[in-house]
């Protein structure tokens, strides 16, 4: 079994930064795609970013050109650098790692990100 575990989150103003990472209990991430969904209250979850194995990213249209997915292998981590936040990014963010897209064989606990006006 694998565990995730996210940290990172908090409150921050609009316009501000911040950086959440996942780090898992054993070497997933070289063969495993990584991913970074998010959840608001009363919506659905959503992917809003994830990574393979090869390094290829993806994001979802909300995001892109304020987040950025990366990983490092050596420490089993993958991060979500989170720039320009609005608001609507408020969410509990989840962590997660599978073998194809979208990642959802293992997840996180949650991290809540929120952003005041």
């Amino acid at each position: 079994q694998v565990q995730l575990v996210e940290s990172g989150g908090g409150l921050v103003q609009a316009g501000g930064s911040l950086r959440l990472s996942c780090a898992a209990s054993r070497s997933i991430f070289r063969g495993y795609t990584g991913g970074w969904y998010r959840q608001a209250p009363g919506n659905e979850r959503e992917l809003v970013a994830s990574i393979t194995p090869g390094g290829s990213t993806n994001y979802a249209d909300s995001v892109k050109g304020r987040f950025t997915i990366s990983r490092d292998n050596a420490k089993n981590t993958v991060y979500l650098q989170m720039n320009s936040l609005k608001p609507e990014d408020t969410a509990v963010y989840y962590c997660a790692a599978g073998n194809s897209l979208p990642p959802n064989v293992y997840w996180g606990q949650g991290t809540q990100v929120t952003v005041s006006s």
